[in-house]
C-alpha cells in the first residue's frame, strides 16, 4: 500500500506564494512520477506540474514561470512552489503519485487567490 499526506494550501492575494508539499510512505519504488492537478468549481480536473524520480519535468502552459515542482527522492516528497499566483489559479489541488500497479491521489488541498 501507499499513502499519501499533503500540505500547504490556503488563502493568499493575488500576486502572493504558497507551497504545497505531499509525502508518499509505504511501498515505494525507485521509478515512480509524482505530480499537482487541480480542480476548480464546474471545470474538469486538470495537470498542473509532474516530476519523475528522474527528474523530467511537465508543467501546464498557464504555469509555466510562475510555478517550480521539485522533489526529494530520500523523503519520497513532492512540492510545488506557486509564485505569482492569479485569482484563476483558485482551485483543489491534489497530489497524483503514479508506479507499477498504482495511480493514487490525495485528498486535495484547497488554494484561494483572492483581495
Amino acid at each position: 500500500q501507499v499513502q499519501l499526506v499533503e500540505s500547504g494550501g490556503g488563502l493568499v492575494q493575488p500576486g502572493g506564494s504558497l507551497r504545497l508539499s505531499c509525502a508518499a510512505s509505504g511501498n515505494i519504488f525507485r521509478f515512480n512520477t509524482m505530480g499537482w492537478y487541480r480542480q476548480a468549481p464546474g471545470k474538469q480536473r486538470e495537470l498542473v506540474a509532474t516530476i519523475t524520480t528522474g527528474g523530467s519535468i511537465n508543467y501546464v502552459d498557464s504555469v509555466k514561470g510562475r510555478f517550480t515542482i521539485s522533489r526529494d527522492n530520500t523523503k519520497n516528497t513532492v512540492y510545488l512552489e506557486m509564485n505569482s499566483l492569479k485569482p484563476e489559479d483558485t482551485a483543489a489541488y491534489y497530489c497524483r503519485f503514479l508506479q507499477s500497479g498504482y495511480d493514487l491521489w490525495g485528498q486535495g488541498t484547497q488554494v484561494t487567490v483572492s483581495s
